[in-house]
């Protein structure tokens, strides 16, 4: 019989290779800020998975494979906004002073939590996540948990609690602090204005910030 060479051109599955690492993370961060979009403008029970895969242009397999359903989904739009706030130093290894690492992470975590999409994240959160424990679950371990631990390991570190009163309640630290970061935080959801601009609120989240400082540091 004849040997008959078959051209590289013949498959074009195989001609087209794998795709590249950048056009992946790409697609990945596509899918993620379009699943953000759905989640925002139609809440998180309303929007399907069915949906998100119509408008990414993607399988709904795609989506379980990668994140595991829907709530993984909600979890993974959240780091990844978290991620791009976050702009700063590791906690666990900065070794600048606290009051410029605590200052530096407070600034951040303020002008995220302020922003548009954090806002109505969290309204649309808090209105389905009653009658939604599922929902309730993704939202704690996107953000709120992975920030807490953050900060639980910061104040851990034996240089950092040298810089401090030893009299604390070092477990109540992580919520402490973000509490004075985000003042009255019960304005966001009464009011029909999310929130003032984030630069109106800074001088009062400073005020809190000192309030903190002032707390756990000890008598200069």
């Amino acid at each position: 019989m004849e040997n008959i060479k078959h051209d590289s051109t013949d498959n074009p599955a195989k001609a087209a290779g794998r795709p590249k690492a950048a056009d992946v993370e790409a697609r990945a961060q596509d899918l993620l800020r379009i699943s953000g979009e759905l989640f925002l403008k139609n809440g998180y029970t309303k929007t399907s998975l069915e949906s998100i895969a119509r408008a990414a242009r993607v399988a709904v397999r795609t989506i379980y494979v990668k994140f595991g359903g829907k709530t993984g989904l909600l979890a993974a739009v959240m780091a990844a906004k978290r991620d791009r706030f976050y702009n700063m130093q590791a906690l666990e290894t900065d070794t600048r002073p606290f009051r410029v690492i605590v200052h530096e992470f407070a600034t951040q975590f303020h002008g995220m939590i302020n922003s548009p999409e954090a806002v109505e994240l969290q309204r649309f959160i808090l209105a389905e996540a009653p009658s939604n424990p599922e929902l309730a679950e993704a939202y704690w371990n996107g953000g709120p948990r992975l920030t807490r631990e953050m900060l639980a390991r910061f104040f851990a570190r034996p240089d950092i609690r040298a810089q401090l009163r030893p009299d604390l309640p070092f477990d109540l630290l992580p919520g402490f602090l973000l509490t004075c970061i985000m003042g009255d935080f019960t304005t966001c959801f009464v009011f029909a204005r999310a929130r003032r601009q984030v630069e109106d609120d800074r001088p009062d989240m400073e005020r809190r910030l000192e309030l903190f400082f002032r707390s756990v540091l000890p008598p200069e």
